[in-house]
């Protein structure tokens, strides 16, 4: 019998697609301050490279790491790449929402003294409203974010767990589980490398043509 439990373990690891689209989320509401961009932590210098340890003989159980797979094959890279440049674009457009909206509250407060009542009233009144057109767009944004957030999970998850159960099958494993969910294990048993190297030749692998 063959149980995969992907969809929780696969909609976790690949979080971190989601760092890159969080950076729009950080414009600041209708008066607020522009938010402090959090502090890029200093470069640390790579591991050596250490040959991998053969796959122990016999074994019945193996591993892979998820999120390593997502951020370092194709699939995962054209996925990080797709939602960086949903990013820039709501990061412009929310960008100029913000302007304006700072450029009308700053002539209310250097001009509303000369004001009549009516007209400060009125111009109070279009801040409020081009705040919350803000306000409604981050949320838009978010939505769109997720929705392109899931239809990346379910691409990279109809096309992985293939991959997983053919390498599990041929070497005629019992069970294949997360490196983010294990405690220790054989470092031998990790199984990501040749993963990707499979996932990546599938995803280059043309189609083929359909039946007539």
């Amino acid at each position: 019998m063959r149980v995969l439990k992907m969809t929780s373990v696969v909609t976790g690891a690949l979080g971190v697609w989601l760092v890159a689209g969080q950076a729009w989320a950080q414009t600041p509401p209708a008066g607020g301050a522009a938010q402090t961009p959090p502090a890029t932590p200093p470069a640390t210098a790579a591991p050596a490279a250490q040959a991998p340890r053969p796959f122990p003989e016999g074994a019945k159980i193996a591993f892979i790491s998820l999120q390593f797979v997502a951020s370092t094959s194709e699939q995962g890279k054209t996925a990080t790449a797709r939602i960086q440049e949903f990013t820039k674009k709501k990061q412009a457009e929310l960008g100029e929402k913000q302007k304006a909206v700072e450029a009308l509250r700053s002539k209310l407060l250097q001009g509303g003294g000369v004001m009549s009542d009516q007209a400060r009233a009125q111009m109070e009144k279009e801040v409020e409203k081009l705040g919350r057109e803000l306000q409604f767009a981050q949320q838009d944004a978010q939505s769109e974010q997720q929705e392109l957030t899931n239809e990346l999970q379910n691409e990279f998850q109809t096309k992985l767990v293939p991959v997983i159960d053919a390498v599990a099958k041929e070497r005629g494993l019992h069970a294949v589980l997360s490196a983010e969910e294990l405690v220790w294990a054989d470092t031998g048993l990790d199984l990501s490398a040749e993963i990707i190297k499979r996932l990546d030749a599938a995803s280059k692998t043309p189609a083929a043509p359909a039946k007539k």
